[in-house]
């Protein structure tokens, strides 16, 4: 199976933050794998803006080295680098004065598609949608993207929308979260509703609970200090995770049309009951082989969490009595992404228990091995009698692609060209945000309030042990790191 290109109609994109570590690691590889593609026309620009002064000669080159940095050498061509940064320039732009603006209104073209895209602090966001309206950059077919973190709390995330609303229509922004990006994430949407098979059984007669698993191996290393005045809260359950969430348990949409779908996004989000303190656990690493949080966030009195385990309850008729299961952390045994939808047992089983349980899971896998599977209840191979054995239905999509061993697209590279093309399914509208932080913060309000410590926990392990007795109280166990 290979994967078809379509390509995108011509477009001028202005990379706001291009000399930044995420234009560098993501944004302008993601472009330049497109261009190899085919997917990115020979007449479409980047155009790079910062405040630092560079001459084109000095972007060709961070651009070049950002390609050989962080794109695979198997798409690496002299040509092709080279024709790709000749659509590639810069302009050095004052993003609260006047400096650049009237470069760049000459330097795009109002007859393609404009992209603005903000890899640049929040605080920013507002001056830079400001004058891209008052120097009559943007115009109507014009689009912004804008990377997280969409505020701290919902009053910010408010003011945050209201700036951007002050110069550009809803239907005119991109907030990108990248998990929405990846191929699983939308499988999932493809396995619910373009298959009879699960969608009859995805509700609270049928699944035991679900999990929602993103485990990390590095530690917060050197933006310990920005990590600490957020915590895996802010900048892990109220975005990514969230959206895992909503997009598990929302309802079909009439049509998969982006306000459609965002709007059952929601539903699910509004739904979400109040998480009682019982059901989160909060934990920070110890030192081991790394240093610790405290040491790695410079505040040795640090209440903030770089993991937390959560109960979560959604109070409508689809899920009245099945948890979800969320748990993020840092320096775990693992690097894994994944939700896994347990299915209840068999209402009776003609077999002995001790054989082995008959109950299914749907594992959907994010990362690193992206792909799901689906285990099912057998007969173990031989002779003596009959004894049970659950196998995985395996699809790595990976391995799905086919024999030329084609990669599969990074999230940022779908993300981009989605935004291009002018849909918006994949990225959050602002009521989505500002519901998520209306949700988040009388929880972290609450253990704020109570002045709750986070738990320690061993570098590479899966976290502290109060986690496990949370599930532990509920008869369920969490997924194994290691093994699944």
């Amino acid at each position: 199976m290979v994967s078809r290109t379509i390509p995108v109609d011509p477009f001028d994109l202005v990379l706001f933050g291009a000399t930044g570590d995420l234009a560098k690691r993501k944004i302008l590889p993601s472009l330049y794998r497109r261009f190899t593609a085919g997917q990115m026309p020979t007449d479409a620009r980047v155009i790079g803006a910062a405040r630092s002064e560079l001459s084109q000669d000095e972007f060709h080159t961070l651009v070049r080295d950002a390609i050989e940095a962080y794109v695979s050498d198997t798409m690496k061509d002299a040509a092709t680098i080279d024709a790709f940064i000749a659509q590639c320039s810069y302009i050095a732009i004052d993003a609260k004065g006047e400096g650049g603006w009237e470069e760049l209104k000459t330097s795009v073209r109002d007859e393609v598609v404009k992209a603005f895209y903000f890899s640049v602090a929040p605080a920013i966001f507002g001056p830079l949608a400001e004058k891209l309206r008052s120097h009559g950059i943007a115009c109507e077919n014009s689009r912004l993207v804008v990377e997280k973190p969409f505020g701290i709390d919902l009053e910010t995330a408010k003011k945050l929308n209201d700036d951007l609303a002050a110069s550009f229509h809803e239907t005119q922004i991109y907030r990108i979260d990248h998990f929405l990006g990846k191929e699983t994430v939308q499988n999932l949407m493809a396995v619910r509703f373009a298959n009879v098979l699960f969608e009859p059984l995805w509700n609270e007669r049928y699944i035991d609970h679900v999990q929602i698993t993103v485990a990390e191996t590095v530690g917060v290393g050197g933006r310990g200090s920005y990590y600490d005045k957020s915590g895996a809260m802010r900048d892990m359950v109220q975005n990514h995770l969230m959206q895992l969430l909503c997009l598990t348990a929302m309802e079909p949409p009439a049509a998969f049309d982006p306000d459609r779908l965002r709007d059952e996004k929601l539903k699910v989000i509004r739904a979400l009951d109040p998480v009682a303190p019982k059901n989160i656990v909060r934990g920070q690493y110890k030192a081991g082989p790394d240093p610790s949080y405290l040491e790695d966030a410079e505040n040795p009195d640090s209440k903030t969490e770089c993991y937390i385990a959560m109960k979560v309850c959604i109070s409508n008729w689809r899920w009245k009595h099945t948890p979800f299961y969320l748990r993020t952390g840092k320096r775990m045994s693992k690097r894994m992404s994944e939700i896994v939808v347990q299915f209840k047992e068999t209402p009776h089983s003609i077999f002995d228990r001790d054989e082995g349980s008959t109950a299914n899971a749907l594992t959907i896998r994010l990362q690193p091995d992206e792909g799901m599977d689906l285990s099912v209840t057998i007969k173990e191979p031989g002779p003596g009698g009959m004894r049970l054995v659950n196998v995985p239905l395996d699809m790595s999509f990976a391995d799905a692609l086919g024999p030329d061993g084609e990669e599969i697209p990074d999230a940022y590279e779908r993300l981009i060209m989605d935004v291009i093309r002018g849909n918006q399914t994949l990225f959050m509208r602002g009521d989505e945000v500002e519901a998520a932080w209306a949700w988040t913060d009388p929880i972290i309000d609450a253990w704020e309030a109570r002045g709750d410590k986070p738990q320690p926990y061993a570098q590479g392990s899966s976290g502290p042990e109060e986690a496990l007795a949370m599930m532990l109280r509920d008869g369920r166990r969490w997924r194994d790191l290691e093994t699944g």
